[in-house]
């Protein structure tokens, strides 16, 4: 039960031995022409492999995040990471802020102050939140996984006790990704403690009921058909063999950002845009430095195999249910999402649906100010109809 302040604090010799294996970076050959088609292109990654060595200051970035009032506690004999923001509104509503894969609670950085403290950016002091904001289990700080066995359902379970243990009864829960699956399962899990679950880069499937693909809408077929063709070779890699993969990335620095710059090359806003012009570099840097940092490649990996690969074995519930809670959910929508909405009525409780003609993917980072808005908006209609 016990809660322990944290500090991020790299040793010293964890970066000489970064920039040393930036600079032996032993690059491959490559076809010519082919642009981003066939993976990263060597010259953008050279270019931002040394803009990582010899100029990003991850000293800066730490202790930017090292602002924010960071903890560390066990839950389910798992070291549970998390930053906890109070805002100094005496009614401000608890809320979690759960992430996902390719990125950390470092997503949140930007839309903390606007959150806990609306008044100083220009909001309605009635709209403040007290912020809970985890690393998810296997990723960053709440590693190494102490076992298998860490699906969104067990991880719902975790966010469940954490937010128990802080003396938050009745709270909010926001996720992307990962954390769109975790957090309609902290619903499903405590439906009388939840009061609404806030989601992006929400996915949801068919299941075979006849009749379910029949008279889509407009939306909803080019999302269906974007889905279909979504380049998922990073999924099916990361479900099924994550501990290989592991080997490649947690010994080279430049293999773990190529790896996660094509993510955010594929899911970020303008889709034929390059990353940095959704996101800073230095953010995702940042993000990215995390992951290596950590040493968490293989174990950030493994809740693809845990929701994909175990599911498929086990009898069990995976955690990845499709009956809906009965919790009231917001669903936000931008314009590189593959959300189906159909599918994501039947398994969730929507009452509010709203879709944006930018932001991608990684959206409180792509686009702070029309997430924060759209979080406030929601929860404002549950609190003060």
């Amino acid at each position: 039960m016990t809660i322990s302040p944290f500090r991020i604090s790299i040793p010293e010799v964890d970066l000489v031995d970064l920039r040393v294996r930036l600079a032996a970076t032993r690059w491959p050959d490559a076809l010519p022409g082919v642009g981003w088609s066939r993976g990263v292109p060597p010259d953008y990654l050279r270019a931002l492999v040394e803009y990582w060595r010899t100029t990003y200051d991850w000293r800066a970035q730490e202790a930017a995040l090292n602002e924010f009032p960071q903890f560390s506690t066990e839950i389910d004999g798992q070291t549970v990471h998390f930053l906890h923001v109070t805002s100094a509104e005496p009614g401000a509503t608890p809320l979690i802020l759960l992430h996902g894969w390719p990125g950390s609670f470092v997503e949140f950085q930007d839309v903390i102050g606007p959150l806990t403290d609306p008044a100083a950016h220009g909001g309605d002091p009635a709209d403040a939140f007290h912020l809970v904001i985890p690393s998810l289990p296997g990723f960053a700080f709440s590693s190494p996984l102490a076992e298998p066995g860490w699906n969104s359902r067990r991880m719902a379970a975790a966010m469940v006790e954490l937010m128990a243990r802080l003396g938050y009864q009745r709270y909010g829960v926001q996720g992307g990704d990962t954390g769109s699956w975790v957090g309609p399962d902290m619903g499903r899990l405590v439906p009388d403690r939840v009061v609404g679950v806030h989601v992006n880069a929400l996915m949801s499937f068919p299941i075979g009921v006849e009749g379910e693909l029949d008279e889509l809408s407009e939306p909803d077929a080019d999302r269906w058909a974007r889905m279909q063709n979504f380049n998922d070779g990073y999924l099916q890699v990361q479900s099924q063999r994550p501990q290989t993969l592991a080997y490649a990335l947690h010994d080279s620095p430049a293999g773990q950002l190529a790896w996660i710059m094509e993510k955010f090359k594929e899911l970020t806003f303008p889709e034929k845009g390059l990353p940095e012009e959704a996101i800073s570099r230095d953010r995702m840097l940042t993000d990215i430095s995390l992951y290596w940092l950590t040493g968490t490649a293989g174990s950030a990996a493994q809740i693809y195999y845990e929701s994909i690969t175990a599911a498929a074995w086990s009898e069990q519930d995976s955690g990845n249910s499709t009956t809906s809670s009965g919790v009231p959910t917001g669903v936000l929508v931008g314009p590189m999402d593959v959300t189906v909405r159909r599918f994501a009525e039947r398994d969730h409780n929507i009452v509010r649906w709203t879709e944006y003609d930018r932001g991608g993917h990684f959206f409180a980072m792509e686009a702070p100010e029309l997430f924060t808005a759209d979080v406030r908006d929601f929860f404002r209609s549950l609190l003060r109809p």
